[in-house]
């Protein structure tokens, strides 16, 4: 686990990975939670018998359930214990290359990326390549932007 303390340490480790996180398992009970909160609840998605006979055999994830694990998984590589506020500003690139199938295991490995001086402090990009285990193509590809004030 890395863990930086100042805006300085974080400009010093731009370019560099940063570790991959533990693997976690994407159940049908969080499919279906997931489903609940944003209301999508396609069939591909919750409906487990209708799905079975689907194009992927099973149910998958929604890919924003995968996308918004990003900053679970981003904590068990790294944290940010810089003074002030961190927040996130966007993201610049989002790819979901390959679905999650219900009860595959997924992990995030994360890079920093560029860090940017900015008026209010510092702007940072991470980038998080999430696998799926024993597949050749990831589950998402995305590039994150924090705000870290001073």
């Amino acid at each position: 686990m890395r863990n930086f303390t100042t805006l300085d340490e974080i400009t010093a480790a731009a370019g560099e990975e940063l570790g991959t996180s533990e693997w976690v398992t994407i159940e049908q009970d969080r499919v279906n939670q997931f489903a609940e909160a944003t209301g999508d609840h396609q069939w591909i998605h919750v409906d487990v018998e209708r799905a079975n006979d689907g194009p992927f055999g099973g149910p998958i994830a929604h890919g924003y359930l995968t996308l918004s694990l990003i900053p679970w998984l981003g904590s068990k590589v790294f944290s940010m214990e810089t003074p002030g506020a961190k927040l996130n500003y966007g993201i610049n690139k989002v790819r979901f290359p390959n679905p999650v199938l219900v009860g595959k295991r997924i992990r995030s490995t994360v890079t920093l990326g560029d860090v940017t001086d900015v008026p209010a402090g510092k702007q940072v990009t991470i980038r998080h390549l999430i696998e799926i285990e024993d597949e050749a193509k990831p589950a998402c590809v995305a590039e994150m932007v924090v705000l870290l004030l001073a």
